[in-house]
């Protein structure tokens, strides 16, 4: 018994000194990482001002769309899954809207890498209003740093189809100081995203990364002038009427938004980014964003046909959907999608907004990190539950996958 008490405090005492080196080595990652297990935050939080809410249309218990076998089960996958909200709409009403213990319409809830499909959004505006020439500007016309090397030749529309070449750091936690450690929780993401060099011919290679988004939103506050909560809450957010969202900043000081990650939202606000995708870039009649940008949002690039701008589509099928070459880190996807023209947010561990324009339908899923997330299940469970409808509807037994 003496034994095993002196190895468990041995244990502790080398736990509590790794945690000590770790801190003192790099005191603002370091402490950012030990506190996020309990509650604490990767920097600071600053608001995106929403706007007026347009009431949305909800569809009676007489009068959904969708099989109601369907909606059951998808709500059990999403309790299966730690979700804390499930929102499907179909057919120009919401279906569903259900939250999850301990959450309602009013939770904001972290979404990862979400972020980066409204970023893409965002570039659009700025090239309709004339803060950016072109997507095929050279992105060191905004990014001077890139100007003396390699890195001069990126186009915007690269970084966008991540197919820049730039570098990116693989994950490392055991390093404080480590560039991927820094990217997520450090106190200067700007030094570290420009550190990074040219390690692929522009348009050679499809790399997702969190680089190519976070230059994206620096070029993009270049331009306008204006800081990122700033310019989202008066070019997107405020225009879709969607609720309040909080971004985070690298510091107080530098005040710095991630953007590729950490836009953190309702349920309902994430709805509304998604009907832009139905509606042709439509918000309650007024042209949010310009039709023909989310045409191009949702274009195949030329490296990877199941990603657009900062968006992925259901192009092909690919039961282990690789992100990069550097990490084995994949999504998995049960079977193909049951319709041909899916578009998805990708958020870290099933944070995902699903949107299928053939169909009218659009479904959000927010909640905890799923790591045995299944890409396939929420939309083709209600993309079958609609056909099953048409078929009691019209008599006509469902076809198609």
């Amino acid at each position: 018994m003496r034994t095993l008490k002196r190895v468990l405090v041995a244990c502790l005492g080398i736990v509590l000194v790794a945690t000590a080196a770790f801190y003192l080595a790099e005191p603002v990652a370091g402490g950012r990482l030990l506190a996020m297990p309990f509650g604490g935050v990767a920097g600071v939080a600053q608001r995106v001002a929403g706007g007026t809410v347009v009431p949305l249309p909800v569809a009676g218990a007489g009068a959904r769309t969708i099989d109601s076998g369907a909606l059951e089960a998808a709500v059990a996958y999403g309790a299966d899954t730690g979700s804390h909200a499930l929102l499907v709409w179909h057919d120009g009403a919401l279906q569903l809207e259900h939250y999850y213990p301990g959450y309602g319409p009013e939770s904001r809830t972290p979404t990862q890498s979400m972020h980066k499909s409204v970023l893409a959004l965002l570039v659009g505006i700025a090239i309709r209003d004339g803060f950016i020439a072109s997507v095929d500007d050279p992105a060191a016309r905004y990014l001077t740093e890139w100007a003396g090397d390699g890195r001069a030749a990126i186009t915007i529309r690269q970084m966008l189809q991540q197919q820049s070449g730039i570098g990116f750091p693989t994950f490392s936690f055991w390093n404080p100081r480590s560039d991927s450690l820094q990217l997520m929780v450090g106190g200067d993401v700007a030094r570290v995203a420009f550190a990074q060099t040219l390690e692929d011919p522009p348009g050679s290679r499809f790399d997702y990364n969190n680089v190519n988004p976070q230059l994206l939103g620096i070029l993009l506050e270049r331009a306008t002038g204006r800081r990122h909560a700033d310019y989202l809450s008066e070019a997107l957010w405020r225009r879709i009427g969607a609720d309040d969202a909080t971004v985070l900043l690298d510091s107080a000081g530098r005040g710095m938004a991630r953007t590729f990650c950490c836009l953190d939202a309702t349920a309902r606000s994430w709805l509304q980014v998604g009907l832009l995708h139905l509606h042709g870039g439509v918000h309650d009649g007024e042209q949010v964003v310009p039709a023909a940008w989310m045409r191009e949002v949702v274009t195949p690039s030329p490296r990877n046909p199941d990603y657009g701008y900062l968006t992925w589509l259901g192009t092909g099928y690919q039961e282990r959907r690789a992100y990069n070459h550097k990490t084995s880190a994949t999504a998995y996807h049960a079977e193909p999608f049951a319709a041909p023209d899916v578009i998805y947010f990708d958020g870290f561990g099933g944070a995902r907004v699903y949107v299928v324009p053939s169909q009218g339908l659009v479904i959000v899923r927010t909640g905890d990190i799923a790591f045995d997330w299944d890409d396939a299940k929420l939309p083709n469970l209600l993309l079958r539950g609609i056909r099953a409808r048409d078929s009691v509807a019209t008599g006509v037994a469902p076809t198609g996958r």
